[in-house]
């Protein structure tokens, strides 16, 4: 147990209504899970508002209560705090509950549009190879060195986030790389994090069903830079013209990585098939098992970040030849028919562009390339359209079907995509709502060389549809459909 003054140090309090030299068990903003000595943090959330349960909390034995707006019956024996703003006292008092991990580690937060889980989990790889503890936080999993755990979002709340940098502790881990996204930052779950330094990927179009606009989607990301502190660096995509706006206001030592201007580290694509690409980094060749120019961009900033970590040159080029692509993205399968089917995230505008592009270049003659994609319901309405144009526009057979439409109807959203469709390239759509069946199909009109995209989806090994999620996993039904027509 641990006392309420010492977890509260620095979370904003403006009221105190009983005593805070008491002793308390665990910090929760759930009051499903309150228990007996608990705190209970009310935070006013998207779909609800936790002030509403306060009384549910005291009655399963929260010994106190940490709240915007103190309610109006005050119940002796349970300790009521004001405090300025919940989400950054969930954030601040997380920290503190677990020793403030984050101090203990080089923490290095990846955030952008696309790329963040590529980035992110590549640094893991690369030094874990080079012989370190690391840890790793991301939208496809929690790594605590080599122990896995499941996670639902691509930033975590503050509790579970402070909670594996304590275990990391515990383990031993020296570096942690985190994705931390703009939902994460605008509702405070990196707060209290100390960052030893923070990436910039890219911005493009995605979000807006949260942030609303543009703008607000990219000053969110700042913050995670305005926050950094002098000893921290901040490594930016120069070729993003939005890198410079990251920067503005930081603290910290500022570098840049690009493809196309002038950067501190610059690379050049010198040769880009299907095995991999040959970069040249600085004055470096370096060949990587990833393919296309969004990858080499990700190799870039996974460069520089173990050039800024103190990694010696000659061994993080002999590691980053070494690095295997993350489970969805780009990655591919070849069956016995010489048909390549490749699953990718792609879930934006941009990130679906880039890899149609990066298909484009592989293409050496006539192979048809059939994309398979959908868009998300209760997410982002705006982008639809725009997938839909680019799907019909770069592909040769376009298949518009379902991705994880939660409570919306799959047609109406097929539809929406379907509106940003050029007169002339119509009739290379089709609508097939069942994505299992828009799988199928594109495997049944691919021929010897064409190419299947499966976007949308990538690492994810479920289908959300109100409320419920059946197993599925884009990967493994393609696999399995091009090797059971091979019979």
């Amino acid at each position: 147990m641990k006392l309420l003054k010492d977890i509260l140090y620095g979370a904003g309090l403006n009221a105190v209504n009983g005593s805070t030299d008491v002793l308390v068990n665990a910090i929760h903003f759930d009051s499903r899970k309150v228990g007996m000595d608990d705190v209970f943090i009310a935070i006013k959330g998207t779909l609800t508002d936790g002030h509403l349960y306060i009384q549910k909390a005291i009655d399963s034995g929260a010994k106190a209560i940490v709240c915007e707006t103190l309610p109006e019956q005050i119940i002796n024996g349970v300790t009521y705090v004001e405090v300025e703003d919940g989400h950054t006292a969930l954030a601040i008092m997380a920290s503190n509950y677990y020793g403030n991990p984050s101090k203990n580690l080089k923490l290095i937060g990846v955030t952008g549009t696309n790329g963040k889980t590529t980035v992110s989990s590549l640094l893991y790889q690369l030094f874990k190879k080079a012989g370190y503890k690391v840890g790793l936080l991301s939208t496809i999993k929690i790594l605590v060195d080599e122990k896995a755990y499941a996670t639902s979002h691509t930033t975590p709340d503050a509790l579970v986030i402070n909670e594996h940098l304590y275990l990391m502790n515990e383990a031993g881990v020296e570096y942690c790389f985190m994705e931390v996204s703009s939902h994460g930052i605008h509702q405070k779950r990196t707060q209290g994090l100390h960052f030893e330094g923070a990436i910039f990927t890219n911005l493009s179009h995605d979000h807006l069903d949260y942030h609303k606009t543009f703008a607000e989607y990219r000053d969110t990301k700042k913050k995670l830079f305005d926050e950094l502190p002098k000893r921290a660096f901040a490594l930016t995509n120069g070729d993003d013209k939005n890198g410079n706006i990251m920067v503005q206001n930081t603290k910290a030592r500022k570098y840049t990585y690009a493809l196309k201007t002038y950067a501190d580290y610059r690379g050049r694509v010198l040769e880009n098939q299907l095995s991999g690409q040959l970069l040249k980094i600085n004055d470096h060749e370096v060949w990587s098992k990833l393919i296309g120019y969004f990858n080499a961009y990700n190799m870039l900033a996974i460069y520089a970040t173990a050039d800024l970590l103190g990694l010696e040159t000659m061994e993080t080029l002999r590691l980053l030849s070494g690095l295997e692509t993350v489970d969805g993205r780009f990655q591919y399968f070849i069956s016995e028919k010489k048909i390549t089917a490749i699953v990718d995230y792609a879930h934006t505008p941009d990130a679906l562009k880039n890899v149609l592009e990066t298909i484009g270049t592989l293409r050496t003659g006539n192979e048809k390339v059939i994309t398979v994609v959908g868009c998300g319901g209760d997410r982002d309405h705006t982008k639809r359209p725009i997938m839909g144009h680019i799907a019909s526009e770069m592909s040769t057979q376009a298949i518009f079907t379902s991705d994880n439409p939660r409570s919306e109807s799959p047609k109406a959203i097929i539809e929406a995509m379907e509106a940003g469709v050029e007169p002339q390239n119509m009739k290379k759509i089709l609508a097939i709502e069942n994505r299992q069946q828009a799988i199928k199909t594109a495997c049944s009109m691919a021929d010897e060389s064409d190419i299947i995209l499966v976007a949308g989806k990538g690492h994810e090994t479920y289908q959300e549809t109100n409320g419920k999620r059946i197993d599925f996993d884009d990967f493994k039904i393609v696999k399995e459909l091009l090797r059971s027509m091979n019979k």
